[in-house]
């Protein structure tokens, strides 16, 4: 087992409050709370404290998510994060979200995918994407993943934000607002199962929002780098399995970073990936030779380790 992380009310104060790390403490950036990238953040750290040596320790922080990640990077706020292969390839290009000029980050490592949840209570009148006009709908943190997929796919249904009535809160509490009633559907992207899904579904019945008829094949003819997945029934207990988009995501770091370091933290994630995957579900997914098929070039540390 692990050793015990540092405690979690801790941990998620330290982004956005102006705290810093100490000299040999790294912060890897994840997400807010009740989505994937935290818990597998805390899972890496874990490893790095146990096994990546020479006074190497890192601390998982809550923070906006995939699209703020790349930034938190360039601004010096965190040492590492994890992102998306889209997202990853338009911060080093400066684009999209990364208008202000491209960021000098290089690929790590391979993670689990990112799937978009979209998900609304049993007997909701919501069937489709097109059927959220008018809606109150839960669409992620401010600067995360969720956002941005949803920015690119409405816009291919025609529609926008302004056709509903968004609200920009945390996976768990979207989840539990949904739960509650105070919002007509939940969208988080994550790995599955994403527990913020799990408690709701732990006492409500959920269904997927489905694709209407051409749609999904339009969004991956639109971006290549992302998927269709399918989650199964048995992951929330619903009636019938999701079809979902999604996609790949990576451990970044900057460019500069030095070399030996970024090996040791490779080493001490991949010679014990099996302690990973028992901690951790979405460490499941996690194929190691993904590691040098990524979107953008790996950093010199990475390759060092996943050449050899």
């Amino acid at each position: 087992m692990f050793k015990a992380t540092k405690q979690l009310a801790a941990v998620a104060a330290l982004v956005l409050t102006g705290a810093t790390a100490t000299a040999d403490e790294l912060r890897i950036g994840t997400a807010s709370l009740g989505g994937a990238f935290y818990p597998m953040g805390q899972s890496i750290s874990n490893l790095v404290n146990e096994y990546a040596g020479d006074g190497i320790s890192m601390v998982p922080v809550v923070t906006g998510g995939s699209v703020q990640n790349p930034r938190l990077i360039d601004s010096g706020e965190v040492e590492i994060a994890i992102t998306n292969n889209n997202l990853a390839v338009l911060a080093t290009k400066g684009v999209g979200p990364y208008k202000t000029g491209p960021i000098e980050i290089a690929a790590v490592a391979a993670l689990h995918p990112s799937v978009l949840h979209m998900i609304v209570l049993d007997g909701s009148d919501i069937q489709t994407i097109e059927d959220l006009k008018g809606k109150r709908v839960a669409v992620g943190p401010a600067g995360g993943g969720t956002l941005g997929f949803m920015n690119f796919l409405l816009p291919l249904h025609d529609m926008s934000l302004e056709d509903m009535t968004p609200s920009f809160l945390s996976y768990s509490d979207g989840f539990s607002q949904l739960a509650d009633g105070n919002v007509d559907a939940a969208f988080a992207l994550s790995g599955y199962p994403a527990g913020a899904a799990m408690q709701a579904a732990a006492g409500n019945k959920l269904r997927f929002i489905s694709f209407s008829n051409g749609m999904l094949d339009k969004a991956l003819e639109a971006n290549s780098a992302f998927q269709a997945v399918e989650i199964p029934a048995d992951v929330y207990g619903t009636e019938a399995p999701g079809t979902v988009i999604g996609v790949n995501n990576m451990l970044i770091a900057p460019s500069s970073m030095d070399a030996d370091i970024v090996e040791k933290i490779t080493a001490a994630i991949f010679d014990h990936l099996d302690e990973l995957k028992a901690e951790n579900a979405n460490a499941k997914q996690i194929d190691p030779a993904m590691s040098t098929q990524l979107a953008i070039p790996l950093h010199e540390g990475a390759a060092r380790y996943f050449n050899k």
